[in-house]
């Protein structure tokens, strides 16, 4: 098989989150452990960094990236999902795994996957520790896909843990509660390896606290000790957080490890993250005149942030190309959107897209008024035509809206 041919394998014969939702989701590590065992265990000879948390794991993974890149460091970077093309999940210093190795690494596997019933995610996570050992980089940055303590990338032992926030998403798989899911999130924290928190409230920084202690563990909340802010290209008013969130974790590498991070590098990597790495889809500037904003926000936590930073722009009329997966809280996101903006509901590409006259159904309830288009990109070319050029138009409610616009 070429690649293409390879990737539509993936996405077909093995169960994708990305697709399918639920019926992917795999309750242990089983697999996984199976599949390290088969690879010869290359997260045994890794050096890494795991970020887990709700919100704020890409840009802290691909922030943290940048910043040891500019230290002169190889560095890999694992990541989820993708926006367009597989192969952005999988990078080292910003540069995608090649097809060939997709093709190669799938064709040597594929009867180990097949008898196994290995999951997509759980043979990705493989394919990422397999490249990075191979390609010798001097630390990978490993973000989790759901949750933590079942995640196929808790096979790692990182040299520090990270957990961004803790908010309401999965809560099917994670638990309804900030005590359940942060304990969820909390199952990344392994044995006398330094952990890092993000943001946390009253109950879920008691979860921390007792895991850190059950594994004798340093602990650091970021939102407790940094003040210093850097420049960047990232604009979204979350990223305030996700900053201090890694300038925490670089400041703990500088004192538990031999990594050599200066100043300069850290300014320089939150500076270039975006050339550095590819980064794309968080508050996004497509055009002026109407301004175009593009993000992937999709659970209730972080599109309030994105919504009240949309809210403070300046325009005359707010345009909202909208479109969910079938499994989203309705009842819970809708509610943070504002009434005044004219909708443009679509549904995206994928098996999991919710059918857009059901969107518009349940909006309707919440006082959003729009139209339904037969596509992403339909309903963003109606609202560019029906905008004036002092109009704003944001994009967003799922990655896959985000990525068919990309």
């Amino acid at each position: 098989m070429n690649y293409n041919e390879t990737v539509n394998w993936m996405f077909q014969q093995l169960p994708m989150y990305q697709n399918q939702g639920a019926t992917a989701y795999r309750k242990d590590l089983t697999n996984t452990i199976l599949l390290a065992k088969e690879l010869g265990n290359p997260e045994e000879n890794l050096r890494c960094i795991h970020v887990a948390g709700t919100n704020g794991k890409g840009s802290t993974s691909h922030m943290l990236a940048s910043i040891l890149q500019e230290s002169g460091y190889q560095v890999g970077l694992y990541t989820s999902p993708h926006l367009k093309d597989f192969r952005e999940r999988i990078k080292i210093n910003g540069i995608e795994i090649s097809e060939d190795f997709v093709t190669n690494f799938v064709a040597q596997h594929r009867r180990f996957f097949e008898h196994n019933n290995l999951s997509f995610f759980e043979m990705t996570v493989g394919l990422a520790l397999d490249y990075f050992k191979k390609k010798q980089v001097d630390i990978s940055i490993i973000e989790v896909g759901m949750g933590g303590r079942l995640d196929s990338t808790n096979i790692i032992t990182p040299i520090v843990s990270v957990i961004t926030n803790i908010g309401f998403d999965h809560t099917t798989f994670l638990g309804n509660t900030f005590e359940s899911i942060a304990g969820e999130k909390a199952g990344i924290i392994k044995h006398k390896i330094p952990t890092v928190i993000g943001q946390y409230t009253k109950e879920t920084k008691t979860v921390f606290e007792r895991k850190a202690v059950e594994n004798e563990v340093a602990l650091y909340f970021a939102s407790d000790n940094i003040n210093q802010d850097y420049d960047s290209p990232l604009l979204g008013n979350y990223q305030y957080h996700n900053k201090k969130t890694v300038l925490q974790t670089i400041q703990v590498l500088q004192s538990t490890t031999e990594f050599q991070i200066k100043e300069e590098h850290i300014a320089n990597g939150f500076m270039n993250v975006i050339k550095n790495t590819g980064l794309q889809g968080r508050w996004q500037k497509l055009q002026e005149h109407p301004s175009v904003i593009c993000d992937t926000a999709h659970n209730a936590d972080g599109l309030q942030i994105v919504l009240a930073q949309v809210l403070v722009q300046e325009f005359k009329q707010l345009h909202i190309v909208l479109g969910v997966v079938n499994d989203k809280d309705l009842g819970e996101i809708l509610p943070l959107f504002p009434k005044e903006a004219v909708y443009y509901y679509c549904k995206p590409n994928i098996s999991r897209g919710l059918d857009a006259e059901l969107l518009m159904g349940k909006a309707l309830t919440f006082g959003l008024r729009g139209n339904v288009y037969n596509s992403v990109s339909e309903a963003y070319e109606a609202a560019k035509k029906s905008s004036t050029t002092e109009d704003f138009i944001f994009i967003g409610g799922s990655t896959f809206v985000v990525a068919e616009i990309l």
